[in-house]
């Protein structure tokens, strides 16, 4: 198993008044899931700006609703952090 102290963490922060929480925690489930030994945590953080929904990999933004303009697939997230903690994994059916 990994050294948590040497894993990177997942931060998801989300608008509160769009009432986005539930759309973050099943993504940081998800991701915990797929990636238990990969990632040291998944933290939620209720955001102060309107219409935030924005996911950091080790303070890197991988995810910004606003730059996108729609939220990410949990297939094409899991794609990203993948790409970045363990580029020769495969995640099975989420890669064809």
């Amino acid at each position: 198993m990994n050294d948590p102290a040497q894993l990177p963490s997942v931060e998801i922060e989300y608008c509160t008044g769009c009432r986005w929480l539930l759309r973050a925690g099943w993504l940081a489930q998800e991701l915990l899931q797929t990636f238990e030994t990969e990632l040291a945590g998944v933290t939620i953080r209720p955001g102060q700006e309107g219409g935030v929904f924005e996911i950091r990999l080790g303070g890197e933004t991988i995810w910004s609703r606003k730059a996108a303009g729609r939220f990410p697939e949990v297939k094409e997230l899991k794609q990203l952090v993948r790409d970045r903690v363990a580029p020769g994994r495969d995640l099975g059916h989420i890669d064809q």
